[in-house]
């Protein structure tokens, strides 16, 4: 009995498989339930021949996905009217659209369901189980949609709930098998989705998708490229998704010419078309070039554009559209001659030519969206404002900051508002349009600002070439169909979870989620075409190197995870979670080697060579990964990882992947120093013999101060010559210890190069402050022409009181991050929330709800932070690292206030306020860091004293991610310092 209780059990979960849906099927038998398939069941799907033919079209890839779980497939069968074609079977799915099925609404006039809060909505459906629905039929799972995507999405679900994702085809993901599937006897009511309008563009599509596309559509009837055959897996990806609109690709594409079908296809599936915020009236780029008689110029070619415009209006008006209003210059640019007025003509002008095409007089029922996109939102700053019933789509600053929302009255207008995302872009200061780099958890929280503020209209995103941007899509839909679903600052760690169920199945989903949450940090920290050798330190707070072990460490554990799925199940997580892994590992690692490189080469290191190499190598292991994924599955998917990704110079691609400079040391001859170098932490200088980072002639360097509440401190000892050579490290006084104390250094092989430790035995040292003096030496007494290296290790012996609880002071700086308060209070209606995996290092905190009124500190919620400084100061430097967001309110600008103890706040405007369709001078530079800093001096009591940092956020979007108080300490680095001891 236990045996079936667990396996029950383990069954029930396993079944849960449309995230975060509720629940209508199993793969078990239980109380009332109704087997619907599997093995030895003739299960069928009974449709109205009459209904949607999108419908017709999703019934049948339900009846396939029972057949890739079950192995036997459901049989369609269309019926007309109600019963006069009676089909006998023991259970059915009955699946239609509400008014446009004669056999649904015989169900609903018969009271066999009850429609009432499904009904005229939009994309809403219900199921239940329904005994005897009609004729020859004893037991039904009935799904009704209130409209034709509302039928659909309840078809899609049963197929996501038996273990089809959505990713099935475009991601290979691969269902468990189960030999039978069963309906609960249960009613579900599924709502309209929280945003009317959920979409994608394919957008920079070249070279990847484009050169997959001419290699799998080639040369036929319609021509080869983006043609129906290809868009017809795009369109049921978004409808299994929950969304409802595509922006077509248009770098050198027109959706409507390329292929006939495109459009009547794309309106039979159930997608709603338009074209992208530069490409007004359903015309293309191209067309603005090839089709248009005369010029792309308003002033000079007014009555060709307008028929241009109708001409779009025209051959679109039967297929279900969503207008682009507006015009920007010829191809994604700005217009030299386009005003605020002359726009706002253009905008009356195509609303009249839909007005004449449609027939109708009032064209609030045509939808329409004008984009705030770049300079067009200076249009909007200079007084320009367009009829209620189009909908104002704001847009990013193509990095996944919204640059403006709705404020005031503009909430009430009739057709609303919505965004325009960014998952990839091609711009300043790098394109990024390679993998996934994309934090859900910035998402997430952009998002959730967007609903509450209203933007409910429409949630579009640039999705480049769509492949390798699987997770960050599922996360968008998701939270665009159900935002209140996911409206918990923590949902991004429970979302990932639930992915990798339904992707992989729950044995392996927290792993995989977690894994995810990993990646998605670790590549969203600095995108990788921005990456470069000097990024992280080489020198201090072990930086570079803590980097690359959280990398190795996360590949280890995607790689075990790969190894113990089944074979089926492999191509998806090699796709979507594997490969990402160790791609990004690689990227990451090439850089960061190169950079040693150069170090050692400076250092005049025996090992730069090596380094060379192995950046050499780890460059052959990029194409090598770019190679399995091409062959993967008989080459399904060459060319897909065709982008470029190494050798940026600046904002565009380069046309072949390259390395960073490398630099090799002369290893045949002996250096003018002698065989052995030292350096050690904090500094780019090596003794004897090197003059250019420390005093002229030098042989003395000197170790950042090491206290107890830091890490121990280390020196490199390597070879410079020719001859091997043995060293040891002997420091004067006995409290104070290396490890290794010495060793053989090798001018080739695996010990070319030594890492020493010094540690300290605390009880033993002296109190207060002291130099340390250590001597490196070597048994041959050839230095060359220098002398005998010495290093000097500061030791601060310091202690905190044993009553104190907090952050303590070491090397000069108190490292914090945000989530870790000493008190976290909240005043009125607000307080702060913790996003985990948010930002750089480890999560953001910030103020909730997101409709809060602006606060006034020192009495609004607050953050506290104690820390106990020893040095011997009175002022110290606050630096705030806060997400990238800018000011979607402009009269409401993000700030946040700071105070040390007992002082009156200071107020940090920290995102500088500047026009619509314009960015702050330093945005390029905090999108590339991925995070606003922002310093400020205060007064502190140091000499051993408990101080209080205080944080106020002033206004609801402010996310704090970490702060650091340099007390003289702080030494350069790209995330920071360390998070200080908490005692």
């Amino acid at each position: 009995m236990l045996v079936s209780a667990l396996l029950t059990a383990l069954c029930a979960v396993r079944a849960v498989n449309a995230l975060a849906q509720e629940p209508t099927i199993a793969f078990h038998s239980g109380k009332d339930s109704v087997r619907l398939g599997g093995k030895g069941t003739s299960g069928v799907i009974l449709l109205d021949g009459d209904d949607w033919p999108g419908v017709i079209r999703a019934a049948g890839d339900l009846a396939a996905d029972f057949g890739r779980v079950t192995g036997t497939n459901l049989t369609r069968h269309l019926l007309n009217g109600t019963t006069s074609n009676s089909y006998h079977a023991k259970t059915a799915i009955i699946a239609g659209t509400i008014g446009h099925s004669e056999l649904l609404d015989s169900l609903i006039s018969s009271g066999n369901i009850d429609v009432n809060s499904t009904e005229g909505k939009w994309e809403a459906f219900q199921t239940e189980l329904v005994k005897n629905p009609i004729d020859g039929v004893a037991n039904a799972l009935v799904i009704a949609g209130s409209d034709k995507r509302g039928a659909i999405y309840g078809l899609y679900d049963i197929s996501e709930q038996i273990g089809v994702s959505p990713w099935y085809w475009f991601a290979d993901s691969a269902p468990a098998q189960h030999p039978h599937i069963y309906a609960l006897n249960k009613k579900k009511t599924q709502g309209s989705p929280s945003v009317k309008y959920r979409g994608i563009f394919i957008n920079d599509e070249q070279p990847a998708i484009t050169n997959w596309i001419n290699a799998n559509y080639p040369e036929g009837k319609y021509g080869p490229g983006f043609n129906a055959d290809f868009h017809s897996h795009v369109f049921e990806l978004l409808l299994r998704l929950r969304a409802n609109y595509l922006w077509p690709a248009s770098w050198n594409n027109v959706f409507h010419l390329d292929d006939p079908r495109n459009s009547p296809t794309a309106d039979e599936y159930g997608i709603v078309t338009g074209t992208s915020h530069t490409e007004p009236m359903m015309r293309w780029t191209k067309e603005q070039h090839l089709l248009l008689n005369g010029d792309w110029n308003w002033d000079t070619n007014r009555e060709n554009v307008t028929v241009f415009f109708k001409e779009g209006a025209e051959r679109t008006k039967d297929f279900e559209s969503l207008y682009t209003l507006g015009m920007r210059g010829l191809g994604d640019v700005a217009s030299p001659t386009i005003t605020a007025k002359s726009l706002g003509d253009i905008v009356n002008i195509q609303q009249q030519v839909l007005s004449d095409v449609f027939n109708v007089s009032d064209v609030s029922s045509i939808p329409q969206m004008w984009c705030l996109y770049k300079e067009v939102g200076g249009y909007f700053q200079d007084g320009l404002r367009v009829p209620d019933d189009i909908t104002l789509l704001w847009a990013d600053d193509n990095w996944g900051n919204i640059q403006r929302l709705p404020v005031d009255n503009e909430t009430d207008r009739e057709a609303g508002a919505g965004v325009y995302y960014h998952f990839d872009y091609v711009g300043d200061p790098r394109d990024y349009k390679w993998i996934n780099t994309i934090s859900l958890q910035k998402t997430w929280e952009q998002m959730h600002l967007a609903y509450k503020r209203d933007a409910r209209q429409i949630l579009i995103v640039n999705m480049g070439d769509l492949k390798g941007l699987e997770l960050p899509l599922s996360h968008f839909m998701d939270l665009a169909y159900d935002t209140p679903r996911w409206s918990s600052p923590d949902s991004t760690s429970e979302w990932l979870t639930l992915w990798a169920a339904r992707e992989f199945g729950s044995p392996i989903a927290t792993k995989t989620g977690d894994i995810m949450n990993r990646y998605g940090m670790y590549a969203a920290r600095r995108k990788y075409e921005l990456l470069s050798p000097q990024t992280f330190s080489l020198v201090n707070y072990n930086e570079a190197d803590n980097v690359l072990l959280g990398w190795e460490k996360l590949v280890k554990d995607a790689q075990q995870v790969y190894d113990s799925l089944r074979p089926a199940a492999r191509p998806a997580f090699f796709e979507m979670v594997l490969h990402p892994c160790m791609a990004g590992y690689v990227v990451t690692d090439i850089h960061i080697t190169a950079g040693k490189n150069n170090l050692y080469a400076g250092q005049r290191r025996t090992s730069a060579n090596a380094l060379a190499q192995k950046a050499l190598k780890l460059f052959k292991e990029d194409h090598e990964l770019t190679q399995r994924y091409h062959n993967l599955l008989d080459g399904k998917w060459m060319h897909i990882m065709d982008q470029t990704h190494l050798g940026y110079d600046y904002w565009q691609q380069p046309m072949r992947n390259t390395l960073p400079p490398l630099a090799y040391t002369q290893l045949l001859e002996e250096s003018l120093a002698g065989s052995m170098g030292v350096s050690v932490e904090g500094s780019n200088a090596s003794v004897p013999g090197d003059d250019r980072w420390h005093s002229l002639s030098s042989n003395t360097l000197t170790l950042p101060p090491i206290d107890p509440y830091g890490p121990n401190r280390w020196i490199e000892v390597y070879s410079r010559g020719t001859e091997g050579l043995q060293f040891m490290v002997s420091p004067h006084d006995s409290w104070v210890k290396s490890t290794p104390s010495s060793g053989m250094i090798s001018p080739s092989g695996p010990n070319t190069d030594i890492r020493v430790q010094l540690s300290v035995d605390w009880d033993k040292a002296p109190a207060g402050s002291s130099m340390a003096l250590i001597n490196v030496t070597v048994t041959s007494d050839d230095y060359g022409n220098f002398d005998m290296p010495i290093v000097q290790l500061p030791v601060n012996k310091t202690s905190a009181p044993a009553s104190f609880r907090g952050f303590v002071e070491s090397d000069g700086t108190v490292s914090i991050e945000a989530e870790h308060t000493s008190r976290n209070t909240s005043a009125g209606n607000t307080s702060y929330a913790v996003v985990p995996g948010y930002g750089r290092t480890l999560s953001g905190v910030t103020l909730l709800p997101a409709l809060a009124e602006t606060q006034q500190p020192p009495s609004s919620s607050r953050l506290e932070y104690d820390m106990y400084i020893f040095s011997n100061v009175t002022t110290a430097k606050a630096t705030v690292y806060l997400g990238p967001s800018l000011n979607t309110n402009p009269s409401r600008p993000l700030k946040y206030a700071i105070a040390f103890n007992d002082a009156e706040p200071e107020i940090v405007q920290f995102v500088p306020s500047t026009p619509l369709g314009t960015l702050p001078s330093n945005w390029g530079q905090t999108v590339s860091n991925a995070a606003w800093t922002n310093t400020t001096r205060h007064e502190v009591s140091g000499g051993g004293s408990k101080n209080t940092l205080k944080l106020w956020a002033v206004e609801p979007g402010v996310v704090f991610q970490k702060v650091v108080v340099d007390l003289g300490g702080v030494r350069e680095s790209y995330l920071g310092p360390p998070e200080s001891q908490i005692v």
